[in-house]
């Protein structure tokens, strides 16, 4: 079960950042914006324990007087939008089309209903009882947007103005990113998984995609010039680890369409492309069957299946695989 311990620090004038010390399924990366008696939160961490850690860590740095009041949600996974329960005063900010992908997921009650039901022995419930169990969604209402946009969105914490841009189809079907363009930063969301030679991270998992517009919307976080850069998880990164990551996702890509060709199905494609052990320090390898089949879903004009069909999959090559290393 994963240990849940994250560090909490600045990494620019009124910039903090809440970053999860493990690699691993849930873990992401959270930011504060602060200034002039003003703060705004950027993501929230999946359940209210960390939630609630992450807010006492950010009182411990803000002026007296002042309160987080807004929350910006870069995507609609619960990892980085269900935390945000221990403000209800807050107002929490996404894209339009988050909405959809909110529809798509269970809710933390669902989730955690799915937890204790599910037999631990089978593929499925040994694997999210193994990547899930840590967290608890218990007392986890759903989280309601108040407020949705479309395009670009400009805000301002004190003298501090924040750049928020929606993005077409990519990680979900409602990805932003968040520019802090006087404090050289971007909060990437998840079309974004970090990665260094130092800090190894996890393979990427892109549930709406297709890759391409994963890959620009890279290219656009490279445009910003911001040079320090906050995944949606893992460690910081620089410029030039963006540009690597821009370089994975064209490697998927492109043997994903070549093996598409081949007429090789989406299952046999993930499988080839962890065989081939490019990036052997990633985590998670199974998370490719979900990437390589939503981009097989573009290819062939096909709808995506259900949640729990996909984490079966997920499921079962990772004990395969397992299986297969002992």
């Amino acid at each position: 079960m994963t240990t849940r311990t994250a560090n909490f620090h600045s990494i620019a004038d009124g910039i903090y950042a809440w970053q999860p010390q493990q690699r691993g399924w849930g873990l992401a990366n959270c930011g504060l914006v602060t200034d002039g008696g003003r703060a705004l939160w950027i993501d929230t961490p999946y359940d209210r324990t960390l939630a609630a850690e992450f807010l006492r860590r950010t009182r411990a740095v803000l002026a007296p007087g002042t309160e987080v009041d807004r929350i910006v949600v870069t995507h609609a996974n619960g990892d980085h939008l269900w935390g945000a329960g221990v403000l209800p005063d807050a107002e929490v900010i996404t894209t339009r089309e988050a909405l959809h992908h909110i529809a798509y997921e269970p809710t933390p009650e669902q989730q955690q209903a799915l937890l204790q039901n599910l037999d631990k022995d089978g593929d499925t419930g040994a694997y999210l009882h193994e990547h899930f169990g840590c967290f608890n969604w218990a007392d986890t209402p759903p989280v309601v947007p108040d407020t949705v946009f479309t395009g670009e969105l400009e805000l301002r914490v004190g003298s501090i103005p924040v750049q928020v841009s929606s993005l077409p189809s990519a990680h979900t079907s409602g990805d932003l990113t968040v520019h802090l363009p006087t404090r050289s930063t971007v909060f990437t969301g998840d079309v974004v998984f970090g990665s260094t030679a130092e800090h190894p991270g996890d393979h990427p998992v892109h549930w709406a995609g297709p890759l391409g517009n994963v890959i620009d919307a890279v290219e656009r976080l490279l445009d910003t010039g911001a040079e320090t850069v906050v995944p949606g998880h893992g460690p910081l990164l620089t410029r030039a680890d963006l540009r690597a990551h821009a370089g994975y996702l064209r490697y998927v890509r492109d043997r994903a369409h070549a093996l598409h060709a081949a007429g090789r199905t989406a299952a046999e494609a993930a499988r080839a492309v962890i065989d081939e052990a490019r990036y052997p320090e990633l985590g998670l390898p199974e998370r490719l069957l979900v990437t390589i089949g939503t981009e097989y879903q573009h290819l062939d004009g096909t709808e995506p299946p259900a949640m729990l069909e996909v984490v079966g999959r997920m499921a079962h090559l990772a004990r395969q695989r397992e299986a297969r290393t002992a």
